[in-house]
């Protein structure tokens, strides 16, 4: 049986060959998903079929009432039932007018998933396509009218689908961002001051979570998401998630810079400074409601930053020598 033993490098009995690369790269090599699991929505079924049900018992209920009412008194019958009409053309109009501000919400979303892809692929006929659609989408709104005037004179000029996205970002969207802005400034001012004077701590998540919600109703409505009740809330879903991803709830250390940058922190009281804190909270649910309703996301304009409205924040107040 033959001994191990050890050989210098430097041994010409000993001879080093090179081991073959492998041919196909780790990182080449294509990642296989395993496919989504399938969601039953049985949650959905459930509720569907009993708002179904309660339906169609307050509609028996109504019938009967007003076959009661003509019974007792055919005056009250008519009555009854002309109400119940104005009722049902009350009803179809508020269906309506949610179903429409899903779509807009659905609208926007599309948009925002098609720019993505231009920006990828430079694509010209998908450039044109957004550039229609949110023409289109901002057609009625008297202060785009300059916008769109520009879009339209450069309509032959543009070719690639990047060019169009800078067009349109622009000619459109910088004056609606600077009217989101500004809806975002004083709503953080707003809760800054209120939070900061309030005896009581309920008040102040109350004021700030109203805030919040107003807030993100306005900015959509500046960019043409206009929202029912359920679009509303399917919008603010969207807000939350987007700030969980971008971990704009967390309360740590990039306030904390904001404050001190601006160089006020050392100057502030206790129940100051929780107010500012607060406005910071509310600027970044603006900031996040802002990238959700934007149909363009951001690309040849500097998007909005929580330092910039930081420091128009603190800027509004007047210095103590000014008295």
């Amino acid at each position: 049986m033959t001994q191990p033993r050890a050989y210098s490098t430097q041994d010409p009995r000993v001879t080093i060959v090179d081991l073959p690369q492998p041919m196909i790269d780790d990182a080449q090599v294509p990642v296989v998903l395993p496919p989504p699991l399938k969601r039953r929505r049985f949650g959905t079924l459930f509720l569907g079929a009993i708002s179904g049900l309660a339906f169609l018992a307050l509609g028996i209920l109504i019938e009967r009432f007003i076959v009661d009412l003509f019974a007792r008194e055919p005056v009250l019958g008519w009555v009854a039932s002309a109400l119940a009409v104005f009722a049902a053309i009350g009803a179809l109009g508020f269906v309506g007018r949610e179903l429409g501000a899903l779509w807009r919400l659905g609208s926007i979303a599309k948009l925002q998933a098609q720019a993505v892809s231009i920006l990828e692929t430079d694509d010209a006929a998908e450039g044109r396509a957004v550039r229609d659609a949110l023409v289109s989408l901002y057609a009625k709104r008297p202060d785009t009218a300059r916008g769109r005037r520009a879009i339209e004179s450069t309509r032959g000029a543009v070719i690639d689908g990047r060019d169009m996205l800078t067009v349109l970002e622009r000619d459109l969207m910088v004056p609606l961002d600077a009217e989101a802005r500004l809806l975002v400034v004083q709503a953080a001012k707003r809760v800054s001051v209120v939070t900061a004077v309030s005896p009581r701590a309920l008040i102040d998540v109350a004021f700030v979570i109203g805030q919040s919600l107003r807030l993100i109703r306005r900015v959509a409505e500046v960019y043409g998401a206009g929202v029912g009740i359920l679009g509303f809330w399917r919008l603010a879903r969207t807000v939350i998630a987007h700030l969980g991803i971008t971990g704009g709830i967390a309360m740590g250390d990039t306030l904390v810079q904001q404050l001190v940058g601006q160089g006020i922190a050392a100057k502030l009281s206790a129940r100051l400074g929780e107010g500012v804190i607060n406005g910071l909270m509310t600027a970044r649910v603006g900031l996040a409601a802002i990238e959700v309703c934007r149909p363009l996301p951001f690309h040849a304009v500097q998007p909005p930053s929580l330092s910039d409205l930081a420091g128009n924040l603190f800027a509004s107040a007047p210095p103590k020598d000014a008295a």
